[in-house]
């Protein structure tokens, strides 16, 4: 903090842009406020293009300066003049906090990180060399009252990708392999995706057209019914027991046959598409001849529409309910009897 030089430390993997807010925000919480400003270094999880006069931002960096309303104010490329506090705090942190951890130590980071925090505490209310005040006792006494409250609740990481709108109003989130539904309109549209651990939200021409609950459910669809077109509305409602249900009106076999392709398809859509054009065909054929379809592709081991269609239009659907009896050979002259074998 720039008045108290009130100090927070904290060890972390790596110098990435999740570890480096997350380090940031922590820091926050410690100090129960928000500041003004935060000023930063060059480096890339901060500043993806550094400028004198307006560097540029990493986008995550400042949709979390957004989130606690805050500014981020880079400091010159190659100039420690502008956080002289800053730099001196490091040398000193390295005397009080790091030289003490040398020879210790630790099998996590929540371990040290505990261990740090109790050396803080110690510098924080070390006096001052020649003073009687501590960084401590400045930092309540000129700074806890400017910073702003904190929100509510922590920044979560966002994270992008790219999309398309498909013909069925959804969009495929690769992350999850799970389907998120926009308005009809954006059908066949180029789409951003801005997703965190909670939320997905979708973006066309820097618009928010959809936001979600995040799933991880593979292969499953989350639907807003007002996305969809009126005359699609009823897809929402597809379920397997809708399919089953259905067939158990047509025959057994049929019920079979919808159970097994129910089993054998990943994809939702491949499977409820497939049972839909199969049980419709019972409109054409009748339910008998499209049971009786279903028995044959059952003992060929084949599950989809084609090999329905296939039967039914090759006649293979007749089944006979009990073989010819044989017919017994007629006597004749010729015909050795089973006396000769013995």
């Amino acid at each position: 903090m720039g008045a108290s030089q009130y100090t927070y430390v904290e060890a972390c993997d790596s110098q990435k842009k999740e570890d480096f807010i997350r380090c940031i925000e922590n820091a926050l919480w410690f100090y129960g406020g928000v500041p003004r400003a935060l000023v930063t270094d060059n480096l890339k999880a901060a500043v993806t293009k550094s400028s004198r006069y307006e560097p540029k931002i990493n986008a995550t960096f400042s949709d979390f300066a957004d989130h606690y309303e805050t500014t981020i104010l880079p400091t010159r490329a190659y100039r420690p003049r502008d956080k002289a506090i800053v730099e001196n705090a490091v040398r000193t942190i390295y005397t009080r906090v790091f030289a003490k951890l040398r020879k210790e130590t630790f099998h996590s980071k929540k371990a040290i990180n505990a261990r740090i925090l109790e050396l803080i505490a110690q510098h924080n209310n070390m006096s001052f060399r020649g003073r009687e005040y501590t960084r401590a006792s400045l930092f309540r006494e000129l700074e806890t009252s400017e910073l702003k409250a904190l929100p509510t609740k922590r920044y979560e990481l966002k994270h992008y990708a790219n999309g398309t709108v498909h013909k069925n109003s959804h969009i495929y989130f690769n992350k999850d392999k799970h389907y998120y539904s926009v308005p009809y309109k954006y059908i066949g549209k180029k789409i951003r995706i801005v997703y965190s651990d909670s939320s997905v939200e979708i973006y066309y021409r820097h618009n928010r057209i959809a936001l979600h609950t995040r799933h991880g459910k593979k292969y499953a669809y989350t639907t807003n019914k007002e996305h969809m077109p009126s005359h699609h509305n009823f897809v929402s409602d597809w379920s397997p027991e809708k399919f089953i249900n259905w067939s158990a009106n047509i025959g057994d076999n049929c019920q079979s046959y919808i159970i097994k392709i129910l089993d054998k398809k990943r994809h939702p859509e491949q499977s409820y598409k497939s049972c839909a054009g199969i049980l419709q065909l019972a409109r054409k054929v009748g339910n008998e001849r499209l049971n009786n379809a279903c028995k044959r592709a059952l003992d060929y081991g084949a599950y989809n529409y084609n090999i329905i269609v296939s039967i039914l239009e090759k006649g293979w659907y007749v089944i006979e309910d009990t073989p010819d009896e044989q017919e017994e050979v007629p006597p004749h002259k010729n015909i050795r009897g089973n006396q000769y074998y013995k």
